[in-house]
């Protein structure tokens, strides 16, 4: 039994002792006072950063840049640019520093050398070394003061194969240096025994995620395979050489699937008696208590105890502002106080089951430590079962205090290159130079009551609200488990409805049509996803009488009945999500994740544009004395929509329901590879409500049924997103007058774009590399937005093109609705030939830099990436549509946009740079429709980013924006004298 001992108890054992380490740490506390002048740079630099909000920021990015900055030149222009910012108020010293005319002349030299020595020396602090003979030369050190150690490897983001390899094999050399190292080390039995037992010299703090570059839930089994048989050969080197290894915690998406393949792995017979091994909770995360109670379980479950290292959390500001953009409840506490009484509860949890579990207490804060000591010597905690841990360069006084009372203390040494290292150093000064923090209120010299009260938690919201007028729809994630099991479900259930037929719906009636053709599974031809009934030019002309019969009653039906009814649509496909993601699947070949954020888009459609057309129909008063002067909307009449395959729902009821919602009655014509999921889409704006004749879903081919439609007096409007051949095509033939017409037709086409990103030399590789893969080969390259074009600044190409070929060979191509797949099959056996024939093309004038293989039994095209590639080569020119990159190569900024702007389209661009302005100039200069920086290029969000572009890419406004609507609707303005015999009433007189 457990022993329980009450709170109160331990809260005044906790100040007791916490009294007690704060004086022992407050000596010479006098970093804000006298000493200031004195100050070396890199103490200026963090005390002005807590001082000036402003400054924080921005130096804080200038650091970040550091890394790419390879001459003194560029970090003078840097510091100026970043600090010279208007929203920063420079101390006098700095404002001297940066007042130089030229960063190549000696005051510029002399900044660059002094704040870039300041940076290094801050990287020194934190960063424990840069290499093995330096870190055992630390910890060494940190023996002597007898402090245990544990180890982490700096480094690059893991975005490859062959880095994730890499990292295995450089932790597996970390470890044998170490020990090997250590058999010259005198034991110290503070740290290297407790209660008779031996406590490994040597421990490494590993992350999961790195040992498998492609790492998602949403492919649970597959990354537990990978990931394990990376792990146990770490661990059975850990054992052959006596080392122990902690396993971090980093995101919250993947907290979940790194316990379940932790538990499993330390399961097994090998690995079941193993108690060198550690694991961790933060306490930043509000399921963190639960996870803590589940681990306990599972330790008593396996019967040999395992450490449990307790944290508060690193990565808050990333998992807050990701849970907003995704409108995804909060996985964090919001609220500081509620963390460190969380971290306390948990700490007890720990405490009160040390026979099961080994605790590691991380933290900087004196109170948070001092309450794990009440409790462990309260309840006569064995040494063995309990120690402290801080990080390097955080807290030596309390480590040292901590020591002095006969504490095991472990200090978490990160090491590694300082330069690649920076994005530890700055979640390090985030937190040392936070508000919040207890070091920060330390060093200011806050009241010891004030500094070490109990930690009261707020009543909080578990999510974040986005300072926007629309809530998109949530997309699914994928981390829960559950909704993985539903996506399996759905998969079930959608195969047992494979090869049905769909008919037309002509005026509420589904009809027979004269022929039919198969839907085929890209990703396996032989399975027929359904067959597709194509209507006749006769039946054509049925529907668009019956569209014409229908329009009268729509046009006076109100906005808000016609909003409620698109808001009902949208709801129900909400309740279908995860069916229509399969469909979209298994017709297009669109991997599972895209398909999901498809259906997103669809819904943000019905709900955006219902709550569009109730403002428009607002209207606008320019009234005036004696006169009404109304400005109101009225629909066009009927509407010929022609939807690509590509995006099957999304852009199908984009442009469906901005038709339908104005007052227009509409014909909605689907290309012919993605009709089945158009009848889908059908079946719910049915289900909504939408009259008969209002809405009409016509297949058909588009050389015919597509061509009449266009051409038909009585279409009004026609929306199409294709090909640019097709949409020029389309333009011409509705600028021509028919017989019997009476206006002018309006045209909305979006056809497509040759989408460039811009690497320059300030960018940050991991992150530019990873958005240019994603932007590139996401859905193969068969998006609009996807981009065909990288243009990549001298000094980095190379570099950028290695990493760029080994993360695109890191790739999972097959099968769309295996959840590992990254990259599927192209449409159909056309596109696939005509992509063949533009490789053939790019083989001739550019480098093949990579070409992967791809599968046999679908419509598969592995991703070819060509560098060396002229700006007016052919595969730098016409758009592909497929999984094919040129990378072309730029000497300067000025040439890199006007590469970027070389072609006839308009549609995206991005750009990765760190540099304040090449930023503002490519805002001006880039000519795109969607401009992303420091981002992918592909998924707009509709409210959020409306997307469209101009010159070839297309014409009409963007889709999901506030000017969308108006392209159905025609303007009027209405105006009343109200004056009678000279009397009008006057607002406000008597």
């Amino acid at each position: 039994m457990v022993l329980q001992v009450q709170t109160s108890t331990y809260e005044a054992k906790t100040q007791e002792i916490a009294k007690q380490l704060l004086a022992a740490t407050q000596e010479n506390r006098s970093f804000f006072s006298s000493l200031r002048d004195q100050m070396r740079w890199d103490d200026k630099l963090l005390a002005w950063a807590m001082s000036n909000p402003g400054l924080r920021v921005q130096l804080f990015r200038f650091i970040d840049t550091l890394p790419a900055l390879h001459s003194k030149s560029e970090i003078a222009s840097h510091l100026q640019e970043y600090l010279g910012d208007e929203s920063v108020e420079l101390p006098a010293a700095l404002k001297g520093m940066l007042n130089f005319a030229n960063p190549d002349s000696v005051p510029g030299q002399v900044a660059a050398t002094t704040v870039g020595t300041a940076v290094e020396t801050l990287a020194h602090k934190y960063i424990s070394g840069e290499n093995i003979k330096q870190v055992i030369k630390t910890v060494e050190r940190l023996r002597k003061e007898k402090m245990a150690f544990t180890i982490d490897l700096l480094g690059e983001a893991v975005i490859t194969e062959a880095e994730a390899q890499s990292y295995l094999e450089r932790y597996l050399e970390l470890m044998q240096q170490l020990v090997e190292a250590s058999k010259n080390w005198t034991a110290i039995p503070a740290i290297d025994e407790a209660d008779g037992e031996l406590i490994p010299k040597v421990q490494v703090s590993v992350k999961l995620t790195a040992f498998y570059s492609q790492f998602d839930p949403l492919d649970a089994k597959g990354s537990e395979d990978k990931v394990s048989d990376r792990i146990r050969i770490l661990l059975r080197r850990a054992k052959e050489l006596g080392a122990a290894v902690h396993f971090d915690m980093e995101q919250y998406a993947y907290k979940d699937i790194t316990f379940s393949i932790l538990k499993k792995l330390l399961l097994e017979e090998e690995f079941r008696q193993r108690t060198d091994i550690g694991m961790t909770i933060q306490a930043y995360l509000r399921e963190s208590e639960q996870d803590t109670k589940d681990v306990i379980s599972w330790l008593k479950q396996r019967g040999y105890p395992l450490t449990i290292r307790l944290v508060k959390g690193a990565y808050w500001d990333q998992e807050t502002i990701k849970a907003a953009q995704k409108h995804w409840p909060q996985p964090v506490y919001n609220d500081k106080a509620a963390t460190d009484a969380n971290f306390e509860t948990i700490t007890q949890l720990l405490l009160e089951n040390h026979q099961y579990v080994y605790s590691a207490i991380g933290s900087h804060n004196v109170r948070s430590h001092s309450r794990a000591i009440a409790i462990a010597e309260s309840l006569n905690v064995p040494r063995r079962r309990f120690e402290l841990q801080v990080l390097y360069g955080m807290g030596d006084k309390v480590a040292k205090a901590l020591v002095d009372r006969g504490y095991r203390v472990r200090v978490y040494c990160p090491y590694g290159e300082l330069l690649p290292g920076m994005a530890y150093l700055i979640r390090r000064l985030l937190e040392n130079t936070a508000n919040s923090s207890f070091l920060r209120q330390n060093l200011e010299n806050r009241p010891i009551d004030e500094l070490l009260a109990p930690p009261i938690a707020k009543e909080e919201k578990n999510s974040l609200t986005l300072n926007s007028h629309f809530l998109g729809a949530a997309d699914t994630d994928y981390a829960e488990e559950e909704v993985r099991t539903k996506t399996a479900q759905a998969f079930q259930s959608v195969r047992q409805q494979l090869g049905k037929t769909y008919l037309p719906l002509i005026n509420g009636e589904y009809v027979n049509p004269p022929e039919f053709v198969d839907s085929l599974n890209p990703s396996n031809f032989s399975q027929v996803v359904g067959k597709v009934g194509l209507i006749s030019v006769e039946q054509a002309e049925q529907a668009m009488q019956a569209a014409k019969a229908a329009f009268p009653g729509w046009k006076k039906t109100p906005a808000k009945q016609r909003a409620d009814i698109l808001r009902k649509a949208g709801d129900l496909m909400e309740l279908r999500r995860a069916e229509l993601s399969v469909w979209i699947v298994l017709e297009v070949g669109k991997p599972v994740k895209e398909a999901d954020g498809e259906v997103s888009e669809a819904i943000d459609f019905c709900r955006y544009y219902a709550d569009e057309i109730e403002r428009l129909d607002e209207g606008v008063n320019y009234d005036i004395p004696g006169e009404t002067n109304r400005y109101i909307y009225q629909p066009r009449g009927i509407a010929v929509v022609i939807s690509p395959w590509n995006f099957p729902l999304a852009i199908a009821c984009g442009m469906t329901v901005a038709a339908l919602v104005s007052g227009n009655c509409t014909l909605l014509k689907p290309a012919e590879t993605s009709s089945v999921i158009a009848a889908k889409f059908t079946e719910i704006l049915v289900d909504a409500g939408f009259p008969k004749g209002v809405f009409q879903y016509v297949p058909g081919k588009g050389s015919q049924v597509g061509a009449y439609l266009v051409n038909h007096p009585d279409t009004h409007v026609i929306a199409f997103t294709g090909s640019q051949e097709v949409g020029c095509r389309i333009y011409a033939e509705a600028a021509t007058l028919k017989p019997g017409q009476k206006h002018m037709k309006r045209v909305i086409a979006e056809m497509g774009g040759k989408n460039a990103i811009i690497v320059d030399e300030s960018a940050d590789l991991d992150q530019a590399v990873v958005g240019v893969v994603q932007s590139a080969f996401g859905y193969s390259g068969q998006k609009c937005s996807a981009a065909s074009r990288v243009i990549v600044m001298q000094p980095i190409y190379d570099a950028f093109v290695q990493r760029l070929v080994e993360a695109t060979k890191s790739l999972n191509i097959g099968e769309a609705e295996l959840p590992s797949t990254q990259v599927g099959p192209v449409i159909d056996a056309n596109a696939r030939d005509r992509i063949q024939k533009y490789i053939e093309i790019g083989r001739q004038s550019a480098e093949v830099a990579l070409e992967l293989p791809a599968p046999k039994q679908g419509y598969f095209i592995g991703p070819v990436i060509f560098s060396e590639v002229s700006p007016n080569a052919v595969i730098s020119q016409k758009e592909i549509f497929g999984p094919v990159l040129a990378v072309i190569r730029v000497k300067d900024f000025p040439e890199a946009l006007a590469v970027a702007n070389g072609t006839n389209f308009a549609l995206t661009g991005g750009l990765y740079s760190r540099t304040p302005s090449h930023i503002q100039q490519a805002q001006v200069e880039f000519e795109v429709g969607n401009l992303y920086i420091n981002r992918n290029i592909t998924g707009a969000i509709v409210g959020r980013q409306p997307f469209g572009g101009f010159k070839l890419s297309g014409v009409g406004s963007k889709a999901g924006g506030p000017d969308y609507l108006l392209q159905f609707l025609e303007p009027r303005a209405v105006t009343e004298n109200i004056q009678r015999q000279g009397f009008a009433p006057i607002e406000g007189a008597d």
